[in-house]
């Protein structure tokens, strides 16, 4: 991670909500989140907690097996869809694209959560944020956002 962060969030898993709300508050102006971290970091309960403030009604589970999870939510009077991915099994993008993921990129209606965004980094559109979770204790997290631009 070479450039530097456009936000940096430090929260505990006890308020992830508030964490969430604030990554909401700078980030719904990007369509597509690459969300990276190592395996139980809690990229699945960040996108957990971001759905529960937006008022998803789905149930939401971190779609490794399914690849692609749908929750849907009022967006200023406005349904709106958020494209939950998990690309940790995929073997490259042209999987990717088979499964139907870069449709889902390029819906400029719908947002797109990427977990393990580098198993198909060629298949993120520009801009994108890829946000890195980082484990600093037992309960304490890191989430450092970078703009993706070029």
């Amino acid at each position: 991670m070479e450039q530097e962060p456009v936000l940096q969030i430090s929260y505990s898993l006890s308020n992830i909500r508030n964490a969430a709300d604030k990554l909401w508050q700078y980030a719904h102006q990007y369509r597509v989140w690459a969300l990276s971290g190592q395996m139980g970091a809690g990229k699945t309960t960040l996108v957990h907690a971001l759905c529960d403030n937006l008022g998803v009604t789905d149930a939401v589970s971190s779609p490794t097996f399914a690849l692609i999870n749908q929750y849907n939510f009022d967006n200023n009077g406005t349904d709106t869809t958020i494209y939950h991915m998990d690309w940790y099994r995929l073997k490259g993008e042209e999987e990717a694209v088979h499964a139907g993921m870069e449709d889902c990129l390029l819906d400029k209606n719908s947002y797109a959560i990427v977990e393990w965004p580098e198993q198909a980094p060629g298949l993120l559109p520009r801009p994108h944020l890829h946000m890195y979770i980082e484990i600093t204790g037992p309960e304490e997290r890191l989430l450092k956002v970078l703009l993706i631009n070029k």
